[in-house]
């Protein structure tokens, strides 16, 4: 694996390997790696002939009350998890090589997709990934980039940034990882039931988190899985989008009908 950290180099890089007929397949990250940024590099590896990891700790996707300084940040374990799976090349830019200026002047606006749910709880946090995701996609100009279904909204976000502003990208949205214990799976039970109502279906979830101690539900609710838009009556390929609170840590999670 090569490691890069400046944006001239990787423009180097990825024009050496295009001369060589390679294709590119790019998976963006914040680091701190884990299991599931580790599948989206299996995946990846299967999409294209090399594979580009970025590594970059995003500031304009922080909010006021998120802690930018606090992000954990462990290149070097990072960098021999990429390695050990197959990552050709980790871009690792620096704050001042991407954001010169320090705030760009031109940030790109996710519309409709990220008004509501995530985009309510963290404003402005779209438009960070958006602008960011857009930088890189122009760095490393990959074939085709590699997203989880975690980040659902994410990224819904991207292919509409992709679709309409006419990025020669291809994206491929990679299942999400789970641990052994996995999601309840009280809401998709009753899908498979029958049960089309979201109203319904939107109350079995909320019933079920609010019966767990410690949890502080954010929102939940059942969406189509391009546009977020709420549903009335849940078909297949829609979603159910949801965060909690426990104590200080927010997660997310989705399953598609």
């Amino acid at each position: 694996m090569k490691s890069v950290g400046t944006i001239d180099e990787m423009r180097h890089v990825i024009a050496g390997a295009r001369a060589k007929g390679k294709s590119i397949a790019f998976v963006p990250t914040m680091g701190a790696l884990h299991d599931g940024h580790l599948t989206l590099i299996d995946a990846a590896k299967g999409l294209a002939d090399s594979v580009v990891m970025s590594i970059f700790v995003n500031p304009l996707q922080f909010g006021p009350s998120e802690d930018f300084d606090r992000y954990p940040r462990t290149l070097d374990d990072d960098a021999k998890l990429a390695s050990k799976r197959g990552v050709d090349f980790l871009f690792t830019p620096t704050r001042e090589d991407m954001y010169p200026e320090h705030a760009p002047v031109v940030i790109v606006h996710p519309g409709s997709i990220g008004k509501e749910w995530e985009g309510a709880v963290r404003p402005h946090h779209f438009e960070g990934v958006l602008t960011v995701v857009a930088k890189l996609f122009h760095i490393i100009m990959p074939d085709i980039a590699v997203f989880g279904q975690k980040d659902l909204q994410q990224a819904a976000c991207v292919k509409a940034m992709v679709r309409d502003l006419n990025f020669p990208v291809g994206i491929h949205i990679a299942p999400t990882v789970r641990e052994p214990d996995g999601l309840a799976m009280s809401r998709r039970d009753a899908f498979g039931r029958g049960e089309r109502r979201a109203s319904a279906l939107e109350a079995i979830g909320w019933r079920m988190l609010e019966r767990i101690t410690g949890l502080t539900p954010r929102y939940l609710a059942a969406v189509n899985a391009d546009t977020f838009q709420r549903v009335n009556n849940v078909r297949h390929g829609d979603a159910a989008v949801g965060a909690i609170r426990v104590g200080e840590t927010k997660l997310i999670d989705n399953i598609i009908f």
